[in-house]
């Protein structure tokens, strides 16, 4: 991909075509959501940015186009790994699923394994500082299904804290699907970890897990192609330590950042 130019707010503005989710028109103005809820509004035609983006971008109908990067299923909508849900033309959907499945395989192809470690002791040694860490670590391999929709991770590498955290060994844990341990998997972390793996974006997740029964906090953040790593938070038996008169405003502030 690359970069392309634009005028926002009377403002020239590059942007990485790459971390666009989707463009949408609204009369004459191109509204362009990227990675992050950024939303830039320009003039320009969807014919012209069609020609800088078709490459990985998908028209879904006549006044909107998609990144396939961005694309997690196609059921009554498009949905979008970060939640969104967007309308398409329906009585197109069987050309625009196969559009998005061809452009998904190619990017995915494209993800290849140069760089990735590829045996668990590479991954050991790899992470071998994060061995003895007090907090559980794992790095996972975004599962994709013939469809090219993130259906399901794999642990690749985990430490002891994270076996103590799913009650499972190590030997049990390592190269095992996530859906092969548990059953009642939620969508949830999954939509995620894709969108960590695939945009690179540094994101936490704060909720209860029924598959281990425990409330976690899990910071994900990209490592390999199609990889990201992840942090867990035991929220638990984590106790917090009120060392400032400020700490309820700062929690506050902390837990509406969830509501945005």
């Amino acid at each position: 991909m690359g970069l392309i130019n634009i005028t926002s707010d009377r403002k020239n503005v590059t942007l990485d075509s790459d971390m666009i989710l989707y463009i949408i028109m609204h009369g004459k103005i191109a509204e362009i959501h990227i990675v992050g809820g950024r939303v830039y509004e320009t003039r320009v035609t969807l014919k012209n940015l069609e020609g800088l983006l078709k490459e990985e971008f998908v028209k879904i109908h006549r006044g909107c186009i998609v990144s396939v990067k961005a694309v997690h299923d196609v059921t009554d909508t498009v949905n979008l790994s970060d939640g969104e849900e967007l309308l398409y033309t329906v009585r197109k959907k069987k050309q625009i699923v196969f559009e998005i499945q061809k452009k998904q395989k190619k990017m995915i192809h494209a993800l290849g394994k140069e760089g990735i470690p590829s045996t668990e002791e590479e991954y050991c040694r790899h992470y071998s500082s994060f061995e003895y860490l007090p907090i559980a670590f794992t790095d996972i391999e975004i599962v994709f299904n013939e469809e090219r929709h993130a259906v399901d991770w794999i642990f690749r590498y985990a430490n002891q804290e994270l076996a103590r955290l799913e009650k499972l060994p190590l030997d049990q844990l390592l190269g095992k699907s996530f859906g092969s341990l548990f059953a009642n998997m939620d969508s949830k972390w999954l939509r995620s970890y894709e969108r960590s793996a695939l945009y690179g974006e540094v994101l936490e997740l704060m909720d209860y897990s029924p598959e281990v029964d425990r409330t976690l906090k899990v910071i994900c953040f990209p490592t390999f192609k199609g990889h990201c790593g992840c942090i867990l938070f035991d929220l638990d038996t984590i106790k917090a330590v009120d060392t400032s008169n400020n700490v309820y405003k700062i929690w506050n502030t902390y837990l509406r950042s969830y509501t945005k």
